[in-house]
């Protein structure tokens, strides 16, 4: 399939481009570098010649994947989480439903592993083919990082943009979306707003969805039937339009829940840093400091859960004017990520803690107290101060901190009782 030019600069590699990539990844100073920090006793020239043998057979970013990344991934889960779960009923109102393509708009906790996960959990539930992700350009800070990604395939989201330029860049990645679902048949996963949300307070961005709904050509490419499009380099998806502009995409609402986020206090830490300087801005160092932590950090229980696929009560939003659209259908999506929470014992702790701090189990118990136990507070307790005992910046204000990190595991809970 001869994919349009205009998406060079964002896709993920092809089959036919990725035996040159690897050798390029293999040639990299700094990928080296990296890899002699896992396996330091063998020379570069063996090294390179066991990930070319490993790579003989591989004809495609999936087969890489599966090849390379899916025992990673493996090991990530055996190693730093308590067992990962995935519940895609929800999907049997669809014909065939591991056969579809779909488009998962998720909450987001873990930058690397929120999507590495899903593609190992897509392949052991039988479906024919993983995700491709949107990754922003402000974490490709090497060419090997660049290169690696695209081999996993990922598609580039370019971030600092002007206004201008943002627009243009969400027009592109929109179309390559439509094209990825439609023409290439690959899954998308992406998440629901730009970043994470940090206090775990998850809510689908309006932006998010009419991104999505940018790229939607009403039957063949514009550039083959002819049709102009307006001086914002762009067709305006109009009123009746919109429906369709997603229905095509297959939007299934995803909600990952972790036990624990290895993060919670690199997020609390950030917090207080913010408060006190509202200029302050993290680092690429920060970024990639997040990326270890998340990957190499204890996780507990993961669990992944389909919603209903949007397209079963779309249409009926339709009738509303374009910014009400948009927002209804934000809503909604929020409604079945709440409801998707697999809550924990340490999320009940965390929201007894934060609104009855004087409820003991003796002589008061607190709202939540039935769902955990005394050695579960206990565990959590000690987690948290484990977790505070991790920060060390200036003016370090624990209280401030505890309630941050506390608020993350709470808010899972606020939202799932909203959404019943």
């Amino acid at each position: 399939m001869a994919i349009p030019s205009e998406f060079n600069d964002i896709r993920p590699y092809e089959a036919e481009e990725m035996k040159q990539a690897f050798e390029e990844l293999l040639a990299d100073r700094q990928f080296n570098v990296v890899m002699k920090g896992f396996a330091p006793w063998l020379p570069k020239s063996l090294r390179n010649g066991l990930l070319r043998l490993a790579f003989r057979g591989v004809k495609s970013p999936l087969d890489f994947q599966i090849r390379f990344m899916k025992p990673v991934v493996k090991y990530v889960m055996r190693k730093h989480t308590d067992g990962c779960s995935f519940d895609d009923r929800a999907l049997d109102v669809c014909k065939s439903p591991r056969q579809k393509r779909y488009t998962f708009i998720s909450n987001h906790r873990d930058i690397v592993l929120d999507s590495a996960f899903l593609d190992v959990l897509l392949i052991e539930a039988a479906y024919p083919t993983t995700v491709e992700i949107g990754i922003g350009d402000n974490l490709l800070i090497y060419p090997w990082i660049r290169r690696l990604v695209r081999m996993n395939k990922a598609f580039t989201v370019r971030r600092g943009l002007s206004p201008k330029e943002m627009l243009r860049s969400s027009q592109l990645m929109s179309r390559y979306i439509h094209y990825a679902v439609t023409q290439k048949h690959e899954n998308i996963w992406i998440a629901q707003r730009e970043g994470r949300a940090k206090d775990s307070n998850d809510h689908t961005q309006d932006a998010v969805l009419k991104m999505l709904a940018m790229g939607y050509e009403r039957g063949e490419r514009k550039e083959e039937s002819g049709e102009k499009k307006e001086e914002s380099g762009e067709r305006r998806v109009e009123r009746g339009e919109m429906a369709d502009a997603l229905r095509e995409l297959n939007i299934v609402p995803l909600t990952i829940s972790y036990e624990y986020d290895p993060c919670d206090y690199l997020k609390a830490q950030e917090f207080q840093q913010k408060r006190d300087n509202p200029a302050f801005k993290k680092s690429k160092q920060d970024d990639l400091d997040n990326m270890k932590t998340g990957i190499l950090g204890y996780k507990g229980r993961v669990h992944y859960q389909c919603g209903t696929p949007i397209n079963v009560w779309l249409k009926e939003l339709n009738v509303l004017p374009r910014q009400e659209f948009f927002a209804a259908v934000a809503q909604r999506m929020d409604r079945e990520i709440h409801r998707g929470y697999r809550l924990y014992p340490c999320n009940y702790i965390a929201l007894d803690l934060l609104e009855h701090p004087s409820s003991t189990d003796a002589q008061q118990p607190a709202p939540n107290s039935s769902h955990y136990t005394d050695e579960d507070k206990r565990r959590f307790e000690k987690y948290l101060q484990g977790q505070l005992a991790k920060i060390n910046i200036p003016n370090k204000d624990d209280a401030f901190l505890r309630e941050r990190m506390l608020t993350m595991y709470a808010n899972p809970v606020r939202n799932y009782l909203a959404a019943q």
